[in-house]
């Protein structure tokens, strides 16, 4: 995998940055260029056998990030290590993040996403050394079904959730409406997902926190992240590569609703380079910032390019559905291009090339699946 460089290597950057969730998929990818930009990293992670099977330490997390084996939610966690590390810089990483999975256990999601967040600003403010800026990953989720705009009139207007009825009958779009681009600076939240509820709390528990305390909150709101390095054996995220391996054992891709659903696939490179531009620059970025491959893309020409590649079947549409998935999501990235600075380097079919090669590195086509 290429690694993002350090955009800044200034003193100001040098110092201890902590990292939770830094044993997974993202803290993987960003550590080697947060070992070139500062003192001391620190990755906390409880490797969950969700994603870390034999609960070890992983083989890309980069040799020169101390790895503690903790649990967030447990506030004696931030009692023993903060003390010891007193982060100049913290990423917040750490999240449940299965859409799906987030409506069967709700419980489970807020109590990492939620209640791990909470008990990191009171560990901070109980070990008597703020750091000086927290990043926080958050979510392409928090949006919901987002804005659409009406074909009649041209006003912008949110739909709210899909409901169950509407979904049977298979209305995949609102009526006479077409939707817009994620945005920050112009769309509201409003999740329809457990999962997404539970970041936009992260959010809004974070910039309460840091404006009575003084620290800086950079927020980065990420849609579809995909690569090298994405967990195999988790069932709850990871679309492409589990179109990969399904393409890979020769089988005809499924595509849910009509397979026009619309998604803004970001390659890991991208997303880690984006983090580590947020971590290193001299001042946070003011409010969220969206971060994407610049362009969306249907779920189906996503399959067709992966089973061209593998030479497998044409996929096909199933019409079948999931609760809490929304219609279309793709960000503007303007915003994170000029405020970080950062831009987006890789477009699907380059991407999917990376993730395929890497995941014909690890498994033979007949365990694919």
């Amino acid at each position: 995998m290429t690694q993002p460089s350090s955009t800044n290597t200034s003193p100001a950057n040098r110092g201890t940055v902590l990292v939770t969730g830094g044993a997974g998929f993202i803290g993987c990818a960003i550590s080697p260029a947060l070992v070139a930009s500062f003192d001391r990293v620190v990755a906390l992670d409880n490797l969950h056998p969700q994603i870390h099977s034999g609960q070890t330490r992983p083989a890309e997390l980069d040799p020169g990030v101390e790895l503690i084996v903790a649990d967030i939610t447990d506030a004696k966690t931030w009692d023993d290590v903060l003390p010891a590390v007193a982060p100049d810089v913290v990423i917040h990483l750490a999240a449940e993040t299965g859409t799906g999975q987030s409506l069967e256990e709700s419980t489970r999601h807020a109590m990492v996403n939620v209640v791990g967040t909470t008990q990191l600003l009171d560990g901070l403010n109980r070990s008597g050394k703020l750091p000086r800026r927290i990043v926080l990953t958050s979510s392409r989720a928090v949006y919901g079904e987002g804005a659409w705009k009406s074909d009649v009139d041209g006003h912008v207007f949110y739909p709210g959730q899909r409901s169950n009825e509407i979904l049977s009958r298979s209305q995949w779009d609102f009526p006479d409406a077409h939707p817009v681009a994620m945005s920050a600076a112009a769309v509201a939240p409003a999740p329809v997902s457990v999962y997404g509820s539970t970041k936009l709390a992260q959010e809004n528990i974070l910039e309460s926190w840091s404006k009575s305390y003084g620290v800086e909150a950079a927020v980065l709101r990420l849609q579809n992240v995909y690569g090298p390095g994405q967990s195999l054996i988790n069932p709850y995220t990871g679309i492409m590569s589990l179109f990969c391996r399904m393409a890979k054992a020769g089988k005809s891709i499924p595509l849910y609703e009509d397979g026009e659903v619309r998604r803004d696939f970001v390659l890991i490179d991208d997303v880690a380079a984006a983090v580590v531009a947020a971590a290193v620059a001299e001042k946070a970025h003011d409010g969220a910032l969206d971060i994407g491959s610049g362009e969306f893309q249907t779920i189906r020409t996503a399959a067709e390019i992966i089973s061209r590649y593998y030479g497998a079947p044409e996929p096909h549409v199933t019409g079948q559905f999931r609760q809490g998935d929304v219609r279309h999501a793709w960000a503007d990235v303007e915003p994170a291009k000029a405020q970080l600075p950062w831009e987006p380097r890789y477009d699907l079919e380059a991407g999917i090339s990376r993730l395929a090669e890497w995941i014909d590195g690890r498994l033979p086509a007949e365990a694919a699946l």
